[in-house]
């Protein structure tokens, strides 16, 4: 029974992703500026996936800035190279955390996050924004995940 609904949650958010992308690209067309159509696409990953926390930090002056976000306040300023935002910039690269307490150097910007995924946009080859998705459950993150979240960075990386 425990195992029928594990597929059953695997299936829903698999779906839930092949829904929302589409819309999410749908309602950022058109719309020219970048701090709205983030603050669009965080409450519509938020709310569609039920995310327990989801952001947009961008590269200013040598340091990640909190841009839009939606959940609890958020950690403002994050260094190249500092927890796992920092190490996904200075990498280039998704990062996927079952359990955040045992990545090195984490910053705790909420004791409720558990596990996270933090995903890169680039310009010009250029890290220019990280993607921040916390869960307040462990393992919560997969493939599915980082595979539709690239997706979704792909189509933010055309809105520069």
């Amino acid at each position: 029974m425990a195992e029928e609904l594990i597929i059953a949650n695997e299936a829903s958010k698999e779906e839930k992703y092949k829904s929302l992308i589409p819309q999410i690209e749908a309602l950022v067309t058109g719309e020219d500026d970048l701090t709205a159509n983030l603050a669009n696409i965080a409450a519509a990953l938020k709310y569609g996936m039920d995310f327990f926390w989801v952001g947009f930090y961008q590269v200013k002056n040598d340091e990640l800035v909190l841009g839009p976000f939606q959940g609890p306040i958020a950690c403002t300023r994050i260094m190249k190279g500092k927890g796992v935002c920092g190490t996904s910039w200075a990498n280039a690269e998704t990062i996927i955390v079952p359990n955040v307490d045992e990545f090195p150097g984490h910053i705790a910007c909420s004791s409720d996050s558990k596990s996270e995924i933090v995903l890169p946009a680039k310009k010009d080859g250029e890290v220019f924004l990280i993607l921040d998705v916390d869960s307040d459950q462990l393992c919560d993150f997969d493939e599915r995940d980082r595979i539709h979240l690239e997706k979704l960075m792909r189509i933010i990386e055309k809105l520069i």
